[in-house]
């Protein structure tokens, strides 16, 4: 530990506050690294996806370098505050918001490591540091002051090399099974829209037998029939095939075709639709860190995966009897119906709301999977018939008179069949990773603060590289 390192951040790093553009000038231009890109990662992502129209100028004085911090310096609570990510590479024009801080190197041979430091101030030990010195009037805030008195703290760049490494081997295998969930969503998405948005089995049966198409489906056969890959999902199973209809029927109410048998409800009809409540902040008694898990939207910002188990906050029985939280069976389709609308999550257990969802239980015959595929599919429409001045929030008479599509029974049972594997598999890769992100998380302040070091083998082996650079 003698050989550690601790300075001021202004000792080591330039600070610079980013840019306040008019609306009218994103969308286009060259990359800008937004607030969400700074408050959801460790390290920038390869690609900026927001664009700004900015100068040569700007560019020049805001630019986006490897080895360069961000910070948010501002935000309505201390949690939200001095959140950061750090530039892995250069990014050519890119500039940053002005709702964050770059904290640059001074010298341009500093002996910090960037994938190091990007976890330094992730740890718990600098959080720690920015909630206890940050100012709160109408909102938190870090200003230059306050930055120069934070403390920056590492070792030997062997040894930061090496928690880095230790430490993104974990990130790695976190981003894959992120990677092969998001697959296995497209996967169980494409399922529901290709049988029950595009009616390809129907239309494939439809063909096949010879019957008329209806004029506003004749688009879809055709390419069908053009493109004969598309028609592989059925075209190699006639058993599968023959639970499907092979005409189609119109439905007034939708005002478009539909399969034949198939019926056309609401989703009063296909579920229970649950509201939420928050107890009173003012009664300790009511929450605790390990009892009913209870949700709020704040939950699922920024949340990657199609299960929920609780969220950061917990209530207890009292908590649950004395507000309008009611608690939902496992298997919930959890949907936030204001600020914003159109979060949602499978309840992995029992769990209950506060007033920021409108949740559906699903009813006899209409599998989760289902519906949750359902309301992904109709977000913005949800969002059109939602109202309010302060903010959009759709009413749960308006949620319950929702047309949803509901097929004969036997195909709900073979969808279900078909996508059980995929939820699985989906679902135990969840599990691995918040184990993986627990022990990265329980690691990383340990490293950071030296009590638990790298092997020393494994430093000597970084020391050698760097030397032979």
């Amino acid at each position: 530990m003698s050989e550690w390192v601790e300075k001021n951040l202004d000792e080591v790093y330039d600070f610079k506050s980013g840019l306040s553009k008019s609306r009218d000038q994103f969308g286009f231009g060259n990359g800008f690294v937004s607030f969400k890109d700074v408050f959801y990662n460790f390290f920038l992502p390869d690609t900026l996806n927001e664009l700004a129209n900015t100068t040569e100028k700007e560019q020049e004085s805001c630019s986006v370098k490897r080895g360069d911090v961000f910070l948010t310096r501002t935000s309505e609570t201390f949690d939200e505050l001095g959140m950061s990510s750090v530039a892995l590479k250069n990014y050519e024009k890119a500039t940053f918001n002005g709702f964050t801080k770059r904290l640059r190197p001074i010298e341009c041979d500093v002996n910090i490591w960037p994938e190091y430091i990007g976890y330094y101030f992730r740890s718990s030990y600098f959080r720690k540091l920015v909630t206890s010195m940050s100012t709160m009037t109408t909102r938190a805030s870090l200003n230059n002051e306050i930055l120069s008195k934070l403390k920056v703290k590492y070792p030997p760049l062997p040894e930061q090399k090496a928690i880095a490494h230790v430490l993104g081997k974990l990130d790695d295998k976190i981003e894959l099974n992120r990677q092969m969930n998001q697959t296995l969503e497209e996967m169980a998405h494409a399922l529901f829209k290709s049988w029950f948005v595009d009616f390809d089995p129907v239309l494939d049966n439809a063909i096949a037998a010879g019957n008329e198409i209806p004029e506003a489906l004749q688009a879809m056969a055709e390419k069908r029939t053009l493109v004969p890959d598309e028609q592989k999902l059925l075209s190699k199973n006639p058993e599968l095939a023959s639970q499907f209809p092979s005409s189609f029927e119109y439905k007034e109410t939708l005002g478009k075709w539909i399969p034949e048998g198939w019926e056309v409800k609401t989703i009063d009809d296909a579920s229970t639709l649950v509201g939420g409540g928050t107890p009173s902040t003012k009664v300790e008694e009511y929450f605790t860190e390990n009892g009913i898990p209870w949700l709020s939207p704040k939950d699922l910002s920024g949340y990657n995966w199609k299960y929920i188990s609780r969220g950061a906050t917990d209530i207890t029985e009292l908590g649950l009897q004395k507000s309008s939280a009611k608690l939902m069976p496992k298997g919930s389709v959890l949907f936030s119906s204001r600020a914003p609308i159109g979060y949602i999550a499978i309840a992995e257990n029992e769990i209950c709301t506060n007033q920021g969802f409108k949740s559906l239980v699903p009813n006899k015959g209409v599998p989760t999977e289902y519906l949750f595929q359902f309301l992904k599919s109709n977000t913005e429409k949800i969002d059109s018939v939602a109202s309010g001045s302060t903010f959009k929030e759709v009413s749960g008479s308006a949620l319950k008179g929702l047309e949803i599509l509901v097929p004969e029974e036997r195909i709900m049972k073979l969808y279900s069949k078909k996508v059980e594997a995929t939820n699985q598999k989906s679902l135990i890769n969840q599990k691995q990773t918040e184990t993986l992100t627990q022990l990265r998380d329980t690691l990383l302040p340990q490293l950071i603060s030296g009590k638990v070091r790298v092997p020393e083998e494994v430093v000597e082996r970084f020391g050698i590289e760097m030397a032979g650079q």
